[in-house]
């Protein structure tokens, strides 16, 4: 989605029997009958369904991949080669094209790829949710979001590589890894200290005041990361005898006596609105944040119920999501061409 989104043209290959299985991740599904989930990450796409072990449909995806310059895949090992549709092959006839594998553990692995599997696997629900409290997941896909946008990258690098030699490469991806890579300053606090990582809820291993707090009316958060940041923090709160304790004057030094500062600020807080405060500290040029509802961001972003999230890269949404084989007989017909037909219809 994000390279449709970048202006690629992009055909969806599904299923016929049902398409993407998230289609039929739902309840909630819009009024097509589309569930939201899917409706999410597809906008930008024809689809054309076809069964990779009828001659006439492996022509028609071969028939794609001579005129591509990407094919993104998903399949189990084995899964296309059997089919006479493996990378290996593919690339020898047509050694320009850039080929992107997405796996859930790596190339050799059989395992399939779930999110929720990932994050249990890689770390992050060992260092997510309270100190005292369970393991606990992320409340988005983060493995699978982190996986796709470094699918991206890989895939723009690639293009840029072949753009000087006008060789196309095989780059593979794989959730375990991407989400491996994404534990970023945790892991290399673990590999500093040799301790393992350890949950801190709403509060930060490295940083100090660096979490939420109940104000008045709804929760805070208060970032602050830097010492010139602390001192503006405390003189907004009017907390004057932390701005003066010389042994607060550094991060390692709240560090130190994290529960005092913490325990402080959390009773002033809960004194005025987080309106207020949110006031305050913007004044003093302290990161704070009021914790917003999903409902409450979408307001304040372009969105939509059929093509989602406005795109995060410089983009467009130019398609809404695809009806299960929407597009089938114009690509069959057409191939590439299909997106042609389109721009001319719109501009009729």
């Amino acid at each position: 989605m994000m390279l449709g989104d970048l202006g690629a043209d992009v055909i969806k290959v599904e299923r016929p029997d049902g398409g993407d299985e998230t289609r039929g991740w739902g309840p909630p599904f819009d009024d097509r009958g589309e569930s939201a989930y899917f409706l999410s990450v597809n906008r930008n796409k024809l689809s054309v369904a076809a069964d990779f072990d009828l001659p006439a449909d492996r022509d028609l995806i071969q028939r794609l991949i001579a005129d591509a310059d990407v094919v993104v895949e998903n399949f189990r090992p084995g899964t296309l080669e059997r089919r006479f549709l493996g990378h290996e092959r593919i690339r020898r006839r047509h050694p320009a094209l850039v080929w992107c594998t997405i796996t859930g553990f790596g190339p050799d692995s059989e395992r399939p790829g779930y999110d929720y599997v990932v994050q249990a696997e890689r770390g992050w629900m060992s260092i997510t949710g309270e100190s005292d409290g369970p393991p606990m997941k992320a409340g988005v896909a983060f493995a699978d979001v982190i996986a796709g946008k470094d699918a991206a990258i890989a895939i723009l690098g690639a293009m840029v590589a072949r753009a000087m030699t006008g060789l196309g490469r095989h780059v593979s991806v794989s959730l375990a890894r991407s989400a491996a890579a994404a534990l970023v300053n945790v892991a290399q606090n673990a590999l500093v200290t040799g301790q393992d990582a350890s949950r801190w809820g709403n509060a930060h291993p490295n940083l100090v005041p660096y979490e939420l707090f109940e104000a008045a009316d709804r929760p805070i958060v208060i970032a602050v990361g830097s010492d010139a940041q602390w001192t503006a923090c405390v003189r907004a709160l009017d907390l004057g005898g932390l701005a003066t304790d010389p042994r607060l004057a550094t991060n390692a030094g709240r560090l130190a006596q994290r529960e005092r500062v913490v325990t402080e600020i959390a009773n002033r807080v809960r004194q005025l609105t987080a309106a207020e405060w949110v006031r305050r500290l913007d004044a003093a040029g302290v990161p704070n944040g009021i914790v917003k509802s999903v409902l409450e961001t979408l307001r304040e972003e372009p969105a939509s119920p059929l093509t989602g999230v406005a795109p995060s890269v410089p983009g467009s949404v130019r398609l809404p999501p695809p009806r299960l084989d929407e597009h089938g007989a114009e690509v069959r017909e057409k191939g590439w061409g299909a997106f042609e037909e389109l721009r001319a219809r719109e501009k009729r």
